[in-house]
Parts: structure tokens; sequence; C-alpha cells
């Protein structure tokens, strides 16, 4: 008896963490489907314009906001950011560099290198 390998497959919301993309704003056929594993390989080796044009201008979601500005998602969250953000809109607040930034920017600074100095530690 041979054995049928069925594809391992995943939801839309799963598959956009994935790619790091804002689900909401991804095309309505990736969102109403479900994605195999072997097409969201192929989705990240060889991405559609679709996918170029919302890695490149967003929106993007919080956790790659977060990243852009060099905070936590938490951070985000405490400087009043609570949807997802352009590219444009990024550039904005990194422009701006408002007060809440620069101290989560020191926040953060300073639990990086608590991290590290327990890794070393251990």
């Amino acid at each position: 008896m041979t054995s049928h390998k069925t594809a391992q497959t995943m939801k839309p919301a799963t598959a956009a963490k994935k790619l790091e993309i804002y689900l909401e704003a991804t095309p309505a056929e990736f969102r109403e489907g479900v994605v195999s594993r072997d097409e969201l390989n192929a989705l990240q080796a060889d991405p559609p314009a679709w996918l170029r044009d919302l890695r490149r201008d967003g929106p993007h979601p919080r956790s790659v906001v977060a990243a852009r500005l060099g905070v936590s998602i938490a951070g985000l969250a405490r400087g009043g950011v609570t949807e997802a953000l352009t590219t444009d809109q990024i550039d904005a607040i990194k422009a701006d560099n408002p007060q809440w930034l620069i101290r989560e920017r020191e926040t953060q600074a300073k639990v990086r290198a608590e991290e590290k100095r327990l890794r070393h530690r251990d």
C-alpha cells in the first residue's frame, strides 16, 4: 500500500504572519483560501508583484512597524500606534522623532543590553 501525502495547509492569517505582511491588505483570493506549505515557499522564493508592493509600501503589521522603528510592539501601543502603518507613515514618525519614540528606543536598548548580559552570564 502506498501512502498518499496530504499537502500541509495553513490559514491565510498564519501565512501572512510568516510572510510578515498585513492580512487585510492582501488580495481577496489570498484572504479567502488556504495556503499550502509549497505555495508559501513559492511566495517567499519568487514573490508576486502584490507581495513585493506590500513589503515595500505597506501597510505593515505591527511587528514590522515596531522593528522598523526600533521599538517593541508594547512600545508602539504605549506610543499610541495601534494599527498598521505604511512605509511613508513610518518614515514620517522617524523624521518627527517624537518623545515617546526616543523613550521606547532607550527602553529597547536597555532590554537588549540586559538580554546580552544574561546570555554571557549563562
